[in-house]
């Protein structure tokens, strides 16, 4: 069988965050619940580059297959920082049934399970919406979460100010001048950038507010200081935390449960600490978003 290829404009025409994010929510169920085999990724550092490969496979569902994945800091503003292509074989008989690119797959499914853990972690009433960083996965998780909560006023920060204005006037976020400033009294808190040292402060925090650390991935990158994930730590993977996150690792900070785990049992988000989600990827989501790829521009 010849497996079909698929690049990122029909990627694009095939998937949408309102069909992705309940596949991922039942993707990260499922791995959680022991119904995914998934070893952490593997990461081969092209140090001349600075730069990093990573190679995510998995078996899950009627499928199995793997995302090759890339990250080079540097083509900021010239190439995507992140690409990737992914593969998939039918678990029955092992055949190949796509090659995919992967780029817009690992966008949006990022956002898809930050809109997953925000439903279910945040509080029920968030009015402002603190992103901390004005790039691909700013957009995209702007899109997704409005998806799952209503937000009166959004707030951008970026180390770029010119790449902020561009977002606001792109989007109606009020760009603001520190960090600080987007933190204070906002009800959801998102840190998506490239920053290898701490961006978010627990100081800033209002004490409900719920944090979704997206960027630093990674044992020696962090986007989070110790006091920022001082509250109830939620991850897809324990053991992909406790390899690839600095931000937990460099603050010795513990893994309260898996976001699979707190989707199965509710009773998990009862009265507490603030939760904190340190998203890092994993290859069950991916291969969720890929199988939903090909099943629509099968159909």
């Amino acid at each position: 069988m010849t497996p079909v290829f698929l690049g990122e404009d029909e990627v694009r025409r095939h998937l949408t965050f309102e069909g992705l994010i309940p596949v991922v929510r039942q993707a990260l169920i499922d791995f959680s619940a022991g119904r995914v085999q998934q070893p952490v990724r593997s990461v081969l550092r092209i140090e001349e580059h600075q730069g990093w490969f990573g190679v995510m496979p998995a078996v899950a569902g009627e499928v199995f297959g793997a995302k090759l994945v890339t990250f080079f800091p540097g083509n900021a503003g010239k190439l995507p920082t992140h690409m990737a292509m992914i593969q998939l074989f039918r678990k029955e008989t092992g055949e190949p049934l796509a090659v995919m690119d992967g780029r817009l797959i690992t966008e949006m499914r990022t956002a898809a399970v930050s809109a997953v853990a925000t439903d279910v972690l945040a509080p029920k009433k968030t009015p402002v919406l603190a992103l901390i960083g004005s790039g691909v996965q700013a957009r995209s998780h702007l899109q997704a979460l409005r998806l799952v909560r209503d937000f009166e006023e959004v707030r951008v920060w970026s180390r770029s100010l010119a790449n902020a204005e561009a977002f606001g006037a792109e989007t109606g976020a009020v760009v603001c001048g520190s960090a600080r400033e987007a933190v204070e009294g906002a009800s959801v808190v998102v840190t998506v950038t490239s920053s290898e040292e701490p961006v978010l402060c627990g100081e800033w925090l209002s004490p409900d507010a719920f944090v979704c650390a997206v960027g630093a991935v990674g044992p020696t990158r962090r986007e989070l200081d110790a006091e920022a994930l001082r509250g109830r730590v939620v991850v897809e993977s324990r053991a992909a935390a406790m390899q690839e996150s600095g931000d937990l690792l460099l603050a010795g900070a513990s893994v309260y449960a898996e976001l699979g785990q707190v989707l199965a049992r509710p009773e998990l988000v009862e009265n507490g600490p603030r939760f904190v989600f340190k998203s890092l990827g994993i290859a069950a989501t991916d291969l969720a978003a890929a199988w939903l790829v090909y099943g629509n521009s099968r159909s």
